[in-house]
């Protein structure tokens, strides 16, 4: 509020002032309107300058990109929304920015392309036949209920605005480890596999990590979970050990935070298998490095992309925040992230910005007919590839678990950090 009568204040004593030696013969004076600036606190899978750039453009206003770690940005988030006005991260962050009173709800009516978001999010499954997947699916977080809780019941209100999302695994080098078939014997056990001891990366993110661990983890037989998605104490302890026991023995490598380090990982041989998301695969692949995206037999790890609203962000920066939301489902956005593997929530309106042949690879699971450039110009498909895992569809229909904020979050927490420090 008082900014706002500071500058009509401002607007007043500048009005008199310029018409004063006019007396009634002062003509009408224009103000610039300032152009508003919003905040953006991200990961480096989305907080890209090429996007930044494209939307100061097409939206007349300023934006601000604070990439990092996915664990640094949701601590940043959730102890200081007035540090950001939008926020880009995975639907687990969800449960954490909304007790924590972070985000504020999405009002629908003023998302200009809701009815062309697909069922992914707003059901929990792309099509009849799908698994709906352990833990937080986002539909289940989505809608804002009177009492100020979260469901799948529709509302007025959601949490969250979806837009990016994928499947992830984990990449190896083809080089070193022969290429497995999808769905059939590419294992997530391999991350636990004594034949790759002291050449494994796994993602430092205790929402993310320790699904990619729990997988291997029951892959290799080493212990069966109730529910994935919603460990016991008992079964996180469990879990901790065997790992504690893989660590003292040499078996990891690395713990990487972001995108660019898990590329770095692998081009300079640190790792020959780790977890991966696309961006990595096809950074790596651009790098020269061969690595394949596995299409596990036990199924995916899910993410869903969520746009938040700060509860602290209003008045003209809250209008220009909505302004840049639409803009993501808007098209351009949605065919320049297919080019990293990554998908939009409504990829009819981004068909038509990218070459037929492009879509089909990305999207329908067609051969690549040509080489593809991934986001950084650099070739990451080769032609004749077939892309791991299939279609779209296909993809999204094998989800073993979403990432998830567990009833006992707060002690695999523990567990998490005491495992990285040990």
């Amino acid at each position: 509020m008082t900014k706002k009568l500071d500058r009509r204040e401002f607007l007043e004593k500048s009005s008199k002032l310029a018409c004063a030696s006019a007396l009634s013969l002062c003509a009408p004076t224009v103000f610039a309107k300032k152009t508003p600036t919003v905040r953006v606190l991200g990961t480096h899978v989305t907080l890209q300058e090429e996007l930044r750039k494209q939307a100061m453009k097409d939206l007349g206003i300023n934006l601000v990109f604070s990439p990092g770690g996915s664990a640094e940005v949701l601590q940043r988030a959730s102890s200081n929304p007035a540090s950001f006005d939008l926020y880009e991260q995975w639907s687990d962050s969800i449960n954490i920015l909304w007790s924590a009173e972070a985000i504020q709800g999405i009002e629908i009516d003023r998302l200009k392309y809701w009815n062309e978001v697909n069922p992914l999010t707003k059901t929990g499954k792309i099509s009849p036949t799908a698994k709906y997947g352990k833990g937080d699916a986002p539909y289940k977080l989505l809608y804002v209920q009177k009492d100020n809780t979260l469901s799948s019941q529709k509302s007025n209100f959601i949490s969250f605005m979806p837009y990016v999302h994928n499947v992830d695994s984990f990449g190896y080098n083809t080089n070193i480890i022969k290429p497995g078939v999808e769905y059939q014997t590419e294992s997530w056990g391999w991350l636990l596999d004594d034949k790759y001891k002291g050449k494994v990366g796994i993602v430092n993110a205790p929402t993310i990590g320790i699904f990619d661990v729990a997988l291997a983890a029951e892959a290799q037989g080493l212990m069966k979970f109730d529910d994935l998605g919603n460990m016991t104490t008992s079964e996180i302890d469990q879990l901790f050990r065997i790992l504690n026991e893989k660590k003292k023995a040499g078996h990891f490598a690395g713990f990487w935070s972001s995108v660019p380090q898990s590329i770095d990982f692998m081009v300079k041989k640190r790792v020959v298998i780790e977890s991966m998301f696309s961006p990595g695969v096809s950074g790596a692949r651009g790098l020269g490095i061969p690595v394949q995206y596995a299409a596990p037999k036990e199924g995916y790890r899910a993410w869903h992309g969520v746009m938040c609203l700060s509860s602290k962000t209003s008045g003209h920066v809250k209008d220009a925040a909505y302004e840049y939301m639409n803009w993501w489902l808007s098209g351009y956005p949605g065919a320049f992230i297919a080019r990293q593997g990554y998908y939009i929530s409504n990829p009819e309106r981004s068909r038509d910005l990218l070459p037929n042949d492009e879509w089909k690879y990305w999207y329908e699971g067609a051969e690549a007919v040509r080489d593809f450039k991934g986001t950084d110009g650099r070739v990451s498909v080769k032609a004749g590839e077939i892309r791991n895992g299939g279609s779209y569809i296909k993809r999204f229909s094998n989800i073993a678990v979403w990432n998830t904020v567990m009833d006992n979050y707060d002690y695999s927490l523990d567990k998490w950090y005491e495992f990285l420090n040990s």
